[in-house]
């Protein structure tokens, strides 16, 4: 059974372009959970274990097993979510004749609000790896500053290579999700970015070959696991507290652009949305922002605060 997920999974590399991280937790789900439970399923019925004979009670016990052993309710929509998208790529290979989670609803997950942080931290946060003269501390003012300048993803920032930056055009070119291209402008970054390459960087590699733009001390592509270890050090030196994560500088990216007159469509293209909804979230902050200034600053606000 393994073996079908396995082609499922080509089937997204290749046709999808998924990246690396995707298809990562796609195995997961449906390797690690869904074909170990489909399989004891299957054997307790007597039945040959085959995806042709898993059916809806099955996949129906799936998800009762998923709450039972204390899975977030994100998590269990996440693994129903690539469940059903693996059936249906089995319904259309002819494996199946009809899919066993149709009609079956996927857990209610409430959305939660991106939180941004304000723009005094965010200058704060960025000020950091200035107090220090390392090649480290060179790279991670670049990081930094292109992550606010630009509301990148953090993979799409350390799959950054040296070519993609364009210099002249005060631009970096991203492949973003499905490997979609675009252009950010990212001139306020663009001092510190061409400082490290020019300064920093030589320190971390004597081969010309490297192409990757950041790299580690050993000379490597920096992950997204370090660049949140280093991020989590300098939130920490600014007193920023313990929930900041490399995803903070993208939320406030997109709520200081809004809040900033930025139209929707414009920050969606920025941020690499495929759906204008997703963007639209960022709107609620704003308009809290707004809420609050008001019930603030106008003197009947205040005063219907106090006749309430």
């Amino acid at each position: 059974m393994k073996e079908d997920i396995e082609r499922f999974l080509t089937y997204l590399t290749v046709e999808k372009g998924f990246s690396e991280n995707t298809i990562s937790a796609y195995r997961n789900d449906l390797n690690n959970d869904l074909a170990t439970f489909a399989e004891r399923a299957i054997s307790k019925r007597g039945a040959m274990p085959s995806w042709a004979n898993f059916s809806r009670q099955d996949m129906l016990g799936y998800m009762l097993g998923l709450k039972e052993r204390g899975y977030a309710a994100t998590t269990q929509a996440r693994k129903v979510a690539a469940t059903k998208s693996f059936l249906s790529f089995m319904v259309s290979d002819g494996v199946l004749k009809g899919n066993p989670t149709d009609n079956v609803a996927s857990p209610k997950v409430g959305r939660p609000l991106p939180k941004p942080i304000s723009i005094s931290q965010v200058f704060r946060l960025l000020e950091q790896p200035g107090k220090l003269a390392t090649p480290e501390a060179s790279r991670d003012k670049a990081m930094l500053r292109l992550l606010y300048a630009s509301g990148m993803r953090v993979s799409e920032l350390v799959s950054l290579n040296l070519d993609d930056i364009i210099k002249d055009d005060g631009c970096v070119r991203c492949f973003g999700k499905g490997k979609k291209e675009r252009l950010i402008p990212v001139v306020p970054a663009m001092l510190a970015i061409q400082e490290y390459i020019e300064k920093g960087r030589p320190h971390h590699t004597n081969n010309n070959k490297k192409t990757a733009l950041f790299l580690n001390r050993r000379g490597e592509r920096l992950t997204r696991q370090g660049l949140w270890q280093i991020l989590k050090r300098y939130a920490k030196s600014a007193d920023l507290g313990e929930e900041i994560t490399p995803h903070t500088l993208r939320h406030s990216f997109a709520t200081h652009m809004l809040s900033g007159g930025a139209d929707l469509r414009s920050v969606q293209e920025l941020l690499g949305h495929a759906n204008i909804s997703t963007t639209q979230v960022y709107t609620h902050l704003t308009t809290d922002h707004i809420r609050r200034t008001y019930d603030k600053a106008h003197p009947r606000a205040k005063q219907a605060v106090q006749d309430k």
